[in-house]
């Protein structure tokens, strides 16, 4: 007997694209079929509105429509057509002598990157500038050190800010320096027109800074500490836009899946871990929850203890961040099993976190002075209907309240003692 086959549904947006061109040119000469496949996008619709580039405004006879912006439409046929003020900058004529190539311009762009990252799990902290330790705890991902010389340190975001890919990454973190630039006061358009210039521009090709804005300079130098571009010189008349540059303005934002190739991590049930790489990035990342045993060139050994996962855990890092680490950076022979990490492993690593969550503590103020069951009982009902009360005791008469609500409990105690 033959096997079955599978069902598969499809809805008109596909029935409609197995269509031919000639078909659907046809079809859209009918309006109210194109109002309807127009109308079937509302997602996409509202994104255009929120972005200024249509509006919603009523038609004669009392439809709905839109209208695009006068703004974008001109801008977009200058584009298109060409004409206008020039807005994209060709190479300079003259070649540079010291041009860089892109195999260069992929590992500067790597090392320069990776300094950053290397401050948020704790390593090389003299080498990044305080503006980026500003947008690293802006962004959530650090937490200021308890006295000015100490450390900062990870929280529980900036370690899932490690385990995205590059290019997440960089759309994380320039997300946060829009909005810094914006907070000071700076004109953001100007840093947003040389962004999207730079999404036409190619890889291994220089470009002038003639023209460039002094918010656009500054904006440059930035975007040569990020490892965005390549500048020889601070006051060099020309730069390379990297990689991470041009995929980021391009627009390109897919969370890449870590090949084979890039697993390093083999995790036995004895809880030791063994690390086959010669990255110090992954090595310091594998420290906030080993216990790092030895070191050798091309290797390394950490044992995963009670303690180093507790001090993983009060530096906000989670049990499940963990597990995805192991699982991402899992070597190919670790992938071959099902499940990949050991459960003895992940079944102890998630114990020793509900171990530290088992208790928590709270500020509260306690009453327990009450004259009568009744007092206590009015309360407590008043405390956990404002949703203060912590705790309470009807044996011993006693309720606590949070710190922030004990001004609003004790006006109504008062209150109800001089009825």
């Amino acid at each position: 007997m033959g096997s079955t086959q599978r069902l598969q549904s499809i809805d008109l947006h596909g029935f409609l694209q197995g269509l031919s061109a000639d078909t659907l040119d046809r079809l859209y000469v009918h309006p109210a079929a194109c109002i309807a496949v127009f109308s079937s996008h509302e997602q996409a619709v509202g994104q255009l509105q929120r972005l200024r580039i249509w509006f919603a405004e009523e038609l004669v006879g009392g439809h709905k429509g839109l209208r695009m912006s006068d703004v974008f439409k001109q801008g977009l046929r200058t584009a298109l057509c060409g004409g206008g003020k020039e807005w994209y900058r060709p190479a300079p004529p003259a070649p540079d002598k010291h041009s860089r190539d892109i195999t260069f311009l992929n590992l500067y762009a790597k090392e320069r990157w990776e300094i950053i990252l290397h401050f948020l799990v704790g390593s090389n902290v003299s080498d990044v500038s305080r503006k980026v330790m500003d947008l690293l705890q802006r962004a959530g991902l650090i937490t200021p050190g308890e006295s000015a010389s100490s450390t900062p340190a990870i929280t529980a975001a900036g370690f899932q800010f490690l385990l995205m890919d590059t290019t997440a990454q960089v759309w994380y973190f320039m997300l946060y320096y829009f909005k810094a630039i914006e907070s000071l006061g700076k004109d953001v358009v100007e840093v947003l027109q040389l962004l999207f210039s730079i999404s036409f521009s190619t890889l291994g090709k220089d470009y002038p800074t003639d023209g460039l804005s002094p918010v656009q300079m500054e904006f440059l130098q930035d975007m040569r500490e990020y490892g965005l571009v390549y500048q020889r010189k601070q006051k060099s008349k020309r730069y390379y836009p990297t990689r991470l540059a041009i995929n980021f303005a391009s627009g390109i934002n897919q969370s890449a899946q870590v090949p084979d190739s890039d697993g390093f991590m083999v995790v036995e049930t004895n809880y030791r871990v063994y690390a086959y790489t010669d990255s110090a990035l992954h090595m310091a990342i594998v420290a906030l929850f080993c216990e790092m045993q030895y070191r050798l060139p091309s290797m390394s050994v950490g044992l995963l203890t009670r303690e180093s996962m507790q001090e993983a855990f009060r530096n906000g890092i989670t049990a499940d961040q963990v597990l995805q680490f192991m699982k991402m950076y899992a070597h190919r022979q670790m992938r071959k099993n099902n499940p990949c990490v050991p459960p003895t492993i992940s079944d102890q690593i998630r114990l020793w976190q509900l171990e530290r969550d088992r208790l928590r503590s709270s500020e509260g103020v306690l009453y327990n002075q009450f004259g009568s069951a009744q007092e206590f009982q009015v309360i407590r009902d008043y405390a956990q209907d404002i949703g203060v009360l912590l705790h309470s005791n009807p044996a011993k008469r006693s309720v606590v309240v949070t710190s922030g609500g004990h001004k609003d409990v004790r006006s109504f105690w008062k209150q109800h003692k001089q009825k």
